[in-house]
């Protein structure tokens, strides 16, 4: 797949660019924030907020009191997404590097405000950053729901740029003794902390007690 327009191509190294509809969702799936980029009336602002994907719409949510949300209904906005795999240590501070997956989406934001995509956006944001969580938990309630702010941007200007493997040191360095190589870096769940009002007996739920990205 080409990208849609100049502003979506990967121009620095293009050879990490993609396209692609599948690694673009991937990507945006595992990664547990967004940034939000957008115009305002004192100059330009990124916002970090939780996302969600449904098919080809990326949902975003936050209080109706959200400078971001109040400010891009039917505006452009620039979603990105990334997650850091990686720590690329080369033997010249040059070609030091991270790799990383990251996707970049332009757009113009919507309100949502038909009730039953709503229903399918509150859904899809709490299974993004707890998978499972959707079914142990109260859903909100009227006043919750009032309170919510739900934009949507189809996902039809993106692309994706992606690095992975080890330093590409220059050939003179490789005799120079210095270690080169990756620290990999994951999200690893620590143990469960129990809120401190919990009552006795409840067992940690599945979604908590399996949870894992990637």
């Amino acid at each position: 797949m080409e990208p849609k327009s100049k502003r979506s191509t990967v121009r620095r190294l293009p050879e990490r660019g993609a396209y692609d509809t599948k690694t673009i969702h991937a990507i945006l799936d595992e990664a547990l924030i967004c940034h939000v980029g957008f115009a305002t009336e004192d100059g330009p602002a990124v916002i970090p907020t939780i996302h969600a994907r449904v098919g080809n719409t990326l949902y975003l949510h936050g209080s109706p009191a959200s400078r971001m949300l109040r400010s891009t209904v039917d505006e452009p906005v620039c979603v990105v997404a990334t997650i850091v795999d990686g720590i690329v240590a080369a033997r010249s501070t040059f070609h030091h590097s991270l790799n990383y997956r990251s996707v970049v989406v332009f757009g113009t934001a919507r309100l949502v405000t038909d009730d039953e995509e709503r229903g399918v956006a509150f859904r899809a944001v709490t299974e993004h950053v707890l998978p499972g969580r959707w079914q142990e938990a109260r859903k909100p309630n009227p006043k919750e729901d009032k309170g919510t702010r739900l934009l949507a941007v189809e996902i039809d200007e993106a692309s994706a740029k992606v690095r992975s493997g080890p330093p590409g040191d220059d050939e003179e360095d490789m005799g120079l003794g210095i270690w080169a190589g990756v620290i990999p870096l994951s999200i690893v769940p620590g143990d469960p902390e129990p809120a401190p009002d919990l009552e006795d007996g409840i067992p940690v739920p599945p979604s908590v007690d399996t949870y894992g990205r990637g």
